[in-house]
């Protein structure tokens, strides 16, 4: 008899999850609470691993159609400081696929292919240990069953409450994200500030980093420290006081590092938040988790290719058949715990050097990632 299988989630461990269970001709419903695909806005760039987000997508039957769609020259990374000093400007070589980078977009379209995805499902609860299943509660009042539910719906997950109490802390870290469009015609200067890849400033407690998208669009991302009650006016409804309190917080920085703002759009206030560096549960059959609702992280390029990765194999083991489907889903909780435990170490620490109040931590970082 065929599982009833659903995922909680359309972003990129959800899809890669739902892809390679298709490949293999297992039904799985996708469940997602944004009602049609462009919904709102994709999000910026992200660079794909070679030994994470590409094996997950090799795993698919996707990764040349990833090949085709990648920039690799967006790995290029250029640091400054405050004042416009170049202080590294690394670029890949031309057969460099280690890590090329993908909008988020791009990415989700490769991913949903074939995939019959329930679009505006906003699942609000699940509840395991039913005499017909997994009972799962969506907001508009109905109810579905199935024999195993994938929590891939992110940081404030409603499914990861059926199997841990966690809840994410504060980072002490904000980010604000905002964006140029056409800037190759529109602010030349800015564009060849950025190169092919990113730019990025480091100063006391704060930074400004610039990634290149395609289609000319460029991701703005201003972090600073402070705790919460005592931001500055981030009111976002506001484009311009939000301007003017970011270009205070920045104040000194070289005037073309500064133009990232001044001639940007929308702004957005994301507060960094993340769960335990360990973050684990009792086991639960049933459901399980996988991507941020498992292991959320500082964002520093590990998230989504973990996702993806624990997609990919998640599926594999449900495809498998084994007769007892709880004990392949145990031993893939075991799985990701291990690596995620790893990464979660390693991007918690890289967070407190990339935003710390000796700029010099942000560069030295670099410099043990990428020596050049």
């Amino acid at each position: 008899m065929r599982r009833r299988i659903a995922v909680v989630g359309g972003g990129p461990g959800g899809l890669t999850f739902a892809r390679v269970l298709h490949r293999r001709g297992h039904p799985v419903t996708v469940l997602e609470r944004d009602p049609a695909p462009d919904a709102r806005p994709p999000g910026g760039a992200l660079d794909l691993h070679e030994g994470l987000g590409q094996l997950a997508l090799g795993k698919a039957g996707l990764l040349a159609e990833f090949q085709a769609l990648s920039r690799p020259e967006g790995q290029a990374m250029r640091i400054l400081d405050t004042d416009g000093t170049v202080l590294r400007d690394w670029r890949p070589r031309p057969d460099d696929r280690a890590n090329p980078e993908i909008d988020r977009g791009q990415l989700r379209d490769l991913l949903l292919g074939p995939l019959d995805v329930q679009w505006g499902r906003n699942v609000t609860q699940v509840v395991p240990g039913t005499s017909n299943g997994v009972l799962v509660h969506f907001a508009d009042g109905r109810q579905e069953t199935f024999d195993l539910v994938i929590g891939a719906d992110g940081a404030w997950s409603r499914v990861r409450p059926a199997v841990s109490s966690a809840t994410p802390q504060y980072t002490g870290v904000t980010s604000v994200e905002t964006s140029l469009d056409d800037v190759d015609t529109r602010h030349p200067g800015l564009a060849r500030l950025i190169g092919d890849g990113s730019v990025a400033v480091y100063g006391a407690n704060r930074s400004l980093v610039a990634q290149r998208n395609s289609g000319g669009h460029v991701k703005v991302y201003a972090k600073f420290r402070a705790p919460l009650d005592r931001h500055p006016n981030l009111d976002v409804a506001d484009v311009e006081a939000v301007r003017s309190s970011l270009l205070a917080l920045f104040d000194g920085w070289a005037a073309p590092v500064l133009d990232l703002l001044r001639h940007s759009t929308a702004f957005v206030h994301r507060p960094l938040y993340v769960l335990p560096v360990s973050h684990t549960w009792r086991h639960v059959p049933g459901v399980t988790l996988l991507g941020d609702a498992a292991h959320l992280m500082p964002p520093l390029g590990a998230g989504a290719n973990l996702a993806m990765l624990e997609g990919a194999e998640l599926a594999e083991a449900v495809a498998a058949g084994p007769e007892d489907l709880d004990e392949a889903v145990r031993a893939f909780e075991e799985q990701m715990w291990a690596r995620a435990g790893r990464w979660a170490k390693i991007t918690t620490a890289g967070l407190e050097r990339l935003v710390s109040p000796d700029p010099a931590e942000a560069l030295a970082l670099f410099d043990q990632v990428q020596p050049s």
